[in-house]
């Protein structure tokens, strides 16, 4: 059976770092993160695919690095800010896709989602 588990997540304050991880069992093409805050749409944060293209929403980068081995996707974030707040959703897919096109739609498969807060 697929699945897609993430941990790391938590509570810190606005300045503070976490490190997310998603593990997985099969071989996927892309893969992402993806932040839905409470009454909010699911937005992407970052994808990287199996060659190792990356590409960052505009509110976190320099903050944000994705990155991924052969059984694990990571994120690390640092300077967090409370705008950075919501559960954060790890997505895959198998077919080959643009890191840059890829929305909620490309993606097949989904974690259960983490928490994180980021406040004073």
């Amino acid at each position: 059976q697929e699945r897609l588990v993430e941990s790391g997540g938590g509570s810190v304050q606005p300045g503070g770092s976490l490190r997310l991880s998603c593990a997985f069992s099969f071989s996927y093409y892309c893969m992402g993160w993806f932040r839905q805050g409470v009454g909010n749409e699911r937005v992407k944060v970052a994808a990287i695919s199996v060659g190792g293209d990356t590409d960052y929403a505009d509110a976190v980068k320099g903050r944000f690095t994705i990155s991924r081995d052969d059984d694990e996707m990571y994120l690390q974030m640092d300077n967090l800010k409370p705008d950075d707040t919501g559960m954060y959703y790890c997505a895959a897919t198998k077919w080959i896709c643009s890191v840059i096109d890829a929305t909620q739609e490309t993606f097949r498969w989904w974690g259960q989602g983490t928490q994180v807060t980021v406040s004073p």
